[in-house]
C-alpha cells in the first residue's frame, strides 16, 4: 500500500471509527466481532490493506491484531500532550512504514508517499495510515483536536478534522442525537410544568 502525505482526514477518520468499535464505547457490545465485521469495516472506509489485496478476507489473527491496533490508537488519541501524540502517532506509522517518496498521483501530479513493507500485516498497515493521520491532524490544526465525547457516560474519543473545529461527540448520529433527544425532553418536561 502507498499511504498519500496529502491529506489526513481519512486516516483520521478511520482512527476514529476503529477507537470507537471497542465494546468499551458501544452499548450494544463489540463492532469487531468477527473477520466479517473487520472486512466490512475496511471496505467502509475504501481500505484495499495488503491482507485483503489477495482477495483473502480477513483472518481471526488480522481480527486481533486490528484489536490490540485499536488500543494503541486510543492511548494516542487520549493523550494529555502533543509531545506523546507524536510519540505514540511515530510509533504506528512506524510500524509498516518505509521512507516517504514522490510518486505520480492518480491526477498525474507528483506527491509523497509513504510505502509499506511487502510483509507488512494488514493491522501494521492500518498502524502506518492511523500514525501519519495522526502526525498531519498535530502538524496541521494541533493537538486539542484530539478530544473525548462530550456525551455524558459515553466513553467515545475522536479527532476533529472539521473546518471549524467544532465537534463534540465521537459519533454525531448517535451520540449527538442522544443529547438533542435528551434536550428536547427536558425542555418539554420543564414546559409541561408551567
Amino acid at each position: 500500500m502507498r499511504i498519500p502525505l496529502t491529506d489526513y482526514a481519512p486516516g483520521a477518520a478511520v482512527a476514529t471509527d476503529l477507537v470507537n468499535t471497542s465494546p468499551t464505547v458501544r452499548l450494544t457490545g463489540d463492532a469487531l466481532p468477527d473477520p466479517g465485521a473487520l472486512a466490512n469495516f475496511l471496505a467502509e472506509h475504501g481500505l484495499s490493506l495488503a491482507a485483503t489485496a489477495d482477495g483473502r478476507p480477513p483472518t481471526e489473527q488480522d481480527l486481533h491484531r486490528v484489536r490490540l491496533l485499536r488500543r494503541e490508537a486510543r492511548v494516542v488519541v487520549e493523550t494529555e500532550t502533543e509531545a506523546h501524540a507524536v510519540a505514540g502517532a511515530t510509533v504506528l506509522a512506524d510500524r509498516a512504514g518505509r521512507a516517504p517518496t514522490l510518486r505520480r498521483g492518480p491526477d498525474g501530479r507528483v506527491q509523497w508517499y509513504v510505502p509499506t513493507a511487502p510483509e507488512a500485516t494488514l493491522a501494521d498497515e492500518l498502524a502506518a495510515l492511523i500514525g501519519i493521520a495522526l502526525l498531519g491532524v498535530v502538524q496541521a490544526l494541533g493537538h486539542e483536536r484530539f478530544r473525548a465525547c462530550a456525551t455524558p457516560h459515553c466513553r467515545g474519543v475522536f479527532v476533529d478534522t472539521s473546518r471549524a473545529g467544532r465537534r463534540r461527540y465521537c459519533t454525531p448520529d448517535l451520540c449527538g442525537n442522544r443529547v438533542n433527544v435528551a434536550n428536547h425532553r427536558a425542555r418539554n418536561r420543564i414546559g409541561g410544568v408551567r
